[in-house]
């Protein structure tokens, strides 16, 4: 059992959706400096009046990449990369090329992660790999949580929250297995309460993505 958790402290406050507006994002700002949220997460063309928004505060920006397919190539995804760095993120949360890894085409996909990681590093940033696990076996989620190992990554993801399905307990588990204490774990997409928050945490997540973050902590509250 997890006791006396900082639930916030897990939390990156995320709002991805094409239809976000500047107001949406300052609120996400607003909300993340209130409730001592770790990081919101955001897309690129919005990592500036984020950044803009919490600057004097200790809340980082995450913005995404290659998002949410995974299947621009490497040099976009660097490009990409690079311009989310230079516009201010702290974090990349990067797609997996997911057919390539359905390809077993296992240097591409370890290379395309290695590449964004490069320049993320680079920069003092770190990468979150997002494995997709609502179209992956296991047996795929494993070698994705592996690859991502060997490139360097600094965290691996469940779910971009726009495939079929989001986190599961199951996925977190197993990813924890795979990755041990070597890389954290990012469980995403689907969690709403503060309780599956908390499911997710002691199943091994260290880091939990949800637009849902307001209502989790004032559900911790009660």
């Amino acid at each position: 059992m997890v006791v006396g958790i900082d639930i916030a402290g897990y939390i990156d406050h995320t709002n991805l959706k094409p239809y976000a507006t500047k107001e949406d994002i300052i609120k996400l700002c607003e909300e993340a400096k209130k409730y001592g949220f770790y990081a919101v997460c955001v897309n690129p063309y919005r990592v500036k009046l984020a950044k803009e928004q919490l600057k004097d505060t200790n809340v980082k920006v995450a913005s995404v990449i290659g998002f949410p397919l995974g299947a621009t190539p490497t040099e976009v995804k660097v490009f990409e990369a690079k311009k989310a760095l230079e516009d201010g993120a702290d974090e990349l949360d990067m797609v997996i090329n997911i057919g390539a890894l359905k390809d077993q085409d296992y240097d591409y996909v370890k290379r395309d992660i290695e590449e964004v990681v490069r320049v993320a590093h680079e920069k003092g940033a770190i990468v979150k790999v997002i494995i997709e696990t609502c179209y992956l076996t296991d047996e795929e989620k494993e070698m994705a949580c592996k690859l991502a190992m060997e490139a360097g990554a600094d965290f691996v993801k469940t779910s971009t929250g726009f495939g079929t399905g989001g986190a599961t307990v199951e996925d977190v588990k197993l990813m924890r297995r795979v990755v041990g204490d070597k890389l954290g774990v990012k469980a995403a997409g689907g969690i709403r309460t503060y309780e599956q928050a908390l499911e997710m945490i002691k199943a091994g997540a260290n880091r939990i993505g949800t637009s849902s973050g307001v209502k989790i902590v004032e559900g911790a509250k009660k």
